[in-house]
């Protein structure tokens, strides 16, 4: 046989070694993402998945979630639609706009389980994977949801009130800003049962903050005794410790949730502490499990066990390492 001239050997083992580059770079591409594009790599078109939440719009809570679900959809070259509605008609209808949309998965939250569990149902009808964040821990098995993601609040509630006997505190006020929202009254729920002493609720109306300063100023100037104002939302901590203020009372403030200016006020030491349950994670962790789940069948916890995202405390002895994150618009 005769030998090919140097040039013509070259151009064959140049031409072999591109052709196993392309099919290296094919295989490994399989179930991942082309960043150039965006789209599944496998070559099928874009997975689109609803976020559907019954956060007030303007929250830096939800604007967190939403930020994580973002990060999660770019990761995943995923068409992300975000919609959300503090009432829970307006939520539930949300949904099944989704639904007729035929998207490819749905992540919700169940604050509302009354308005909600019907509309998951007919997700599951309709053949759309449906997995709950952020509130829902006790129905979300029995919903017919993949999985769940978020903080047992029961839990969170308990560490808050054996954190405020650790404090020496005697009575507090645990404030929620949203009537019927089962999260809020099972975390004050969880405090009433850990805390040594006394716990009383209080409702405000959560759309106006100047309502709701006013409110607890007046509560904390009819009883004196409340040395504790619970909030249960990062926004709400700054209004107490002005009602506090207001009212001329020696009330301390804590809180659930934490954003960029509960931060500072953690820092300043005028809240005590705040318990995160890493809102972004949440919105993350909901639309990386539908991708992982309508890719390679993956399923989070098993779907029998909720992934806790918290609590965490956040003090004045740690908030530190908290704050770079802050700043950058993830913790």
């Amino acid at each position: 046989m005769k030998t090919p001239p140097p040039s013509f050997a070259f151009a064959r083992v140049a031409a072999l070694t591109a052709a196993v580059c392309l099919l290296l770079a094919g295989c490994s591409a399989v179930g991942g993402t082309d960043e150039a594009s965006g789209a599944n790599a496998a070559g099928g078109p874009r997975l689109k998945i609803a976020l559907i939440a019954h956060g007030g719009k303007g929250d830096d809570f939800w604007e967190l979630v939403h930020k994580g679900a973002q990060a999660a959809a770019a990761k995943d070259g995923i068409d992300l639609t975000y919609a959300n509605d503090s009432d829970p008609a307006r939520q539930a209808a949300l949904m099944r706009d989704a639904i007729k949309q035929r998207v490819d998965g749905i992540a919700v939250t169940l604050a509302k389980p009354s308005a909600m569990t019907g509309p998951v149902k007919e997700a599951r009808a309709a053949g759309i994977p449906v997995v709950g964040l952020n509130s829902g821990i006790d129905i979300w098995r029995s919903a017919g949801l993949l999985g769940f993601f978020g903080q047992d609040e029961s839990v969170a509630g308990r560490a808050v009130g054996d954190k405020l006997d650790d404090l020496k505190a005697r009575h507090a006020l645990c404030v929620i800003h949203e009537r019927g929202n089962v999260s809020l009254e099972a975390r004050c729920a969880g405090v009433k049962k850990a805390f040594g002493g006394e716990t009383e609720n209080l409702y405000v109306d959560g759309t106006d903050l100047d309502a709701v300063t006013a409110s607890i100023a007046t509560r904390l100037s009819q009883d004196p005794s409340i040395d504790e104002v619970v909030t249960n939302g990062a926004q709400f901590a700054p209004a107490a410790v002005k009602s506090a203020r207001q009212a001329r009372s020696k009330a301390r403030v804590a809180t659930f949730d934490l954003n960029k200016d509960l931060v500072e006020a953690v820092q300043d030491g005028d809240v005590q502490f705040a318990v995160d349950q890493q809102p972004y994670l949440q919105g993350y962790l909901a639309v990386d499990s539908l991708w992982l789940y309508k890719t390679n069948g993956n399923t989070l916890g098993g779907g029998e066990k909720p992934v806790l995202t918290g609590p965490a405390f956040v003090t004045k002895a740690n908030v530190g390492a908290v704050a770079k994150l802050a700043a950058a618009g993830t913790r």
